[in-house]
């Protein structure tokens, strides 16, 4: 806890067996106050580890997708009163020593969301970032900043805090399940003005860590393009999308 603020870290797994101790371990229990796993119907002992680690544990009977899975994390983690969530990927790709950091400037009141962004910084290729992650993610950035009218240095990291108006105000359960959830999420977060900050954050690339391949990645990026699109289409009142139709 920090202050009077409740944290809370959610997880969401799928096949992580060999990397969740690890992530586990990093996170900075003295201001965290709950850890949430929640397992996309893993094939493999994910659930038995997170069990074993004392981890809260949210289980789908079958896979749902990387966006379907998100949304029950951030479900699960409102109803446990939680003031500040802090998404992070069990894989060991993002160091959990950030949450910290991340935490801080939420309660800090100067920002809404926190995204821990793997370009800040220059390291990503250094950190094992594929040539043509790099160059799409570089590419995705400069032309969703033209369409959204931001400045973020990516829209593509999978770290990220968020305070608990902030996912009570955005219409979650209208985006994909697919992996464009985390796109449309954050152009919800931008269309509804809430306040953005980033730090920089080192990255790992190793066979065990998550990633989606060439043909994922490519839909992908349409998808993104589609979301950017749709924002700036839906701000200037030519479109009525459902994943820009917020809560009252």
């Amino acid at each position: 806890m920090i202050r009077n603020s409740k944290v809370v870290v959610v997880l969401p797994a799928y096949n992580a067996e060999k990397t969740l101790e690890s992530t586990y371990r990093e996170i900075p229990f003295d201001i965290v106050d709950e850890v949430i796993l929640v397992d996309d119907a893993s094939k493999d002992n994910t659930v038995a580890v997170a069990k074993q680690l004392g981890i809260t544990v949210i289980t789908h009977e079958k896979n749902l997708g990387y966006g379907g899975n998100q949304k029950t994390c951030y479900t699960t983690a409102l109803k446990q009163n939680a003031d500040i969530v802090v998404m992070l990927h069990p894989d060991y790709q993002y160091t959990p020593k950030l949450i910290s950091a991340m935490s801080y400037l939420l309660e800090s009141d100067e920002f809404d969301v926190v995204l821990g962004s793997r370009i800040l910084g220059g390291k990503a290729m250094s950190g094992g970032m594929p040539i043509y992650k790099y160059i799409s993610n570089r590419i995705l950035t400069l032309v969703q900043n033209l369409l959204m009218g931001a400045k973020l240095s990516e829209y593509h990291t999978g770290y990220r805090a968020f305070t608990r108006k902030v996912l009570e105000s955005i219409p979650l359960q209208n985006n994909s399940n697919d992996f464009v959830f985390d796109n449309e999420m954050l152009s919800q977060i931008l269309y509804a003005g809430f306040r953005v900050g980033e730090i920089s954050c080192p990255t790992k690339y190793f066979p065990e860590a998550s990633s989606i391949n060439f043909s994922r990645s490519l839909k992908y990026g349409l998808g993104c393009m589609r979301t950017s699109l749709m924002y700036r289409l839906s701000k200037m009142g030519l479109l009525h999308s459902p994943i820009f139709k917020f809560n009252q």
